[in-house]
């Protein structure tokens, strides 16, 4: 198997709902036959249960189970559906497919399931105390369970949990591909115009896809142990179409076979935040573009949004962002992989969501306090980026709307969007 197939198979193991309940099912089966011996070895007679009593008990949990499964499914379903159509589609594999209280869940109710469903038999005769016992213990186990995936669903499925959880992971991802804290400003680097052109170009041969993720340290070892240099054309998160360059090569890492590049590559049809440091942030983005919409007009999730696009920013702000040039222990270049700059994090971050929402108090309101933030909490040669977008929202204020009072009220920061701090909104009035 290689990489790129294992990553994909890692990534579907993840994804997928089905896998833990099918593992409850063998391990139902095995359970019952180890309690059966169990329970003939030691002679346990705990509870005492006849032969009407255990077989009443039993059903009662196979008929809650089975009811447990079809409401968890049925509503699982109709959660997700009213999810990615308020806030985003991008969620359901994202957050909530890869939820592992709910597959657990699922799991305790297949086992529990299948556990009363086979004792059940050989019982007509003698009543298998200790398989009863545990049976009635699942069963509360179940109650318990479905109890408290409602009381956690309905909490997961608010925005500010689903904006809470995709933060979370892209703060994660933006630690992984940056691992270096920001020591100045970030060179880009033409490291193409300086090598010349490339002996060899790979194309893409499969099905047009996605890049999901690279493994770095394979085709960085390639290029040391061939003497040469590797250009990764695309970016993690690009759509790639058959025949479109894959990968340059320079130098000795023109002998290198094809497969063996193409390997390092897992491809798919959507993207994950595995080595997509913006994935998250469009996330973000679209719940915000989403709530800004006018069959939703929810400013207040949009404010939400912001709130964790600030986590997101201070945090690639203080990183290393340019890691464009891959080394090897001398300081030769073997490998050249792009990577989103402090420009591209800040123009996604701001862009649309100021073009959607600078006719809204609340939006500028928190952008602007939102970049106050930032400028004060980063090194300065963050700062100019910032500032521009500053300006933008200055010249947006000015053009949506048409009262000074609106206009003084708009340009003040506001942490809450709208119902903080205006302080200063009194003193413009009190000049004028």
């Amino acid at each position: 198997m290689t990489w790129s197939q294992f990553y994909k198979f890692r990534s579907y193991l993840r994804t997928s709902l089905w896998i833990i309940p099918f593992i409850a099912i063998p391990s139902a089966l095995i359970a019952i036959r180890i309690l059966r011996r169990l329970d003939v070895w030691l002679g346990w007679s705990f509870l005492d249960l006849t032969t009407p009593g255990a077989g009443a008990m039993l059903q009662g949990i196979v008929t809650a189970t089975l009811s447990f499964l079809v409401f968890t499914f049925g509503s699982l379903l109709v959660a997700i559906q009213v999810a990615s159509a308020q806030l985003t589609p991008r969620i359901i594999a994202t957050t909530l497919l890869r939820n592992p209280v709910v597959k657990n869940t699922v799991g305790i109710f297949i086992f529990t399931f299948l556990f009363a469903l086979s004792a059940q038999d050989r019982i007509e005769t003698r009543v298998p105390q200790l398989v009863i016992f545990f049976a009635a213990i699942l069963g509360v186990a179940c109650f318990a369970s479905f109890l408290f995936l409602i009381d956690y669903a309905s909490r997961l499925l608010r925005p500010i949990s689903i904006l809470g959880h995709v933060a979370n992971d892209g703060l994660a991802v933006v630690e992984n591909v940056y691992p270096e804290p920001s020591h100045g400003i970030d060179t880009a680097t033409s490291q193409a115009r300086k090598l010349g052109p490339p002996a060899r170009v790979v194309q893409h041969d499969k099905k047009s896809d996605i890049v999901l993720a690279v493994n770095v340290a394979l085709l960085a070892a390639e290029a040391e142990r061939t003497d040469g240099v590797i250009e990764f054309v695309p970016q993690v998160g690009d759509f790639v179409a058959i025949h479109e360059p894959l990968f340059k090569l320079f130098g000795g890492a023109s002998v290198l076979a094809d497969e063996t590049l193409r390997s390092a590559v897992a491809f798919g049809s959507e993207r994950t935040m595995e080595q997509d440091p913006t994935f998250a942030f469009r996330i973000v983005v679209d719940i915000a573009l989403k709530a800004l919409s006018p069959a939703i007009n929810d400013p207040t999730t949009a404010v939400l949004a912001i709130d964790q696009l600030q986590r997101l920013l201070r945090l690639a702000g203080s990183r290393h962002l340019r890691t464009d040039k891959i080394r090897d222990r001398s300081g030769r270049l073997r490998l050249i992989f792009r990577t989103p700059n402090w420009e591209d994090f800040v123009h996604l971050a701001f862009s649309e969501i100021r073009a959607c929402g600078s006719n809204n108090l609340q939006i500028v309101r928190r952008l602007r306090a939102m970049i106050e933030n930032l400028v004060q909490t980063l090194p300065k040669h963050r700062h100019a980026a910032l500032r521009q977008q500053q300006a933008l929202l200055d010249r947006d204020i000015k053009d949506r709307f048409k009262y000074a009072e609106d206009v003084a009220l708009a340009q003040v920061a506001d942490t809450q969007g709208l119902g903080g701090h205006s302080g200063k909104v009194k003193s413009v009035r009190s000049r004028n």
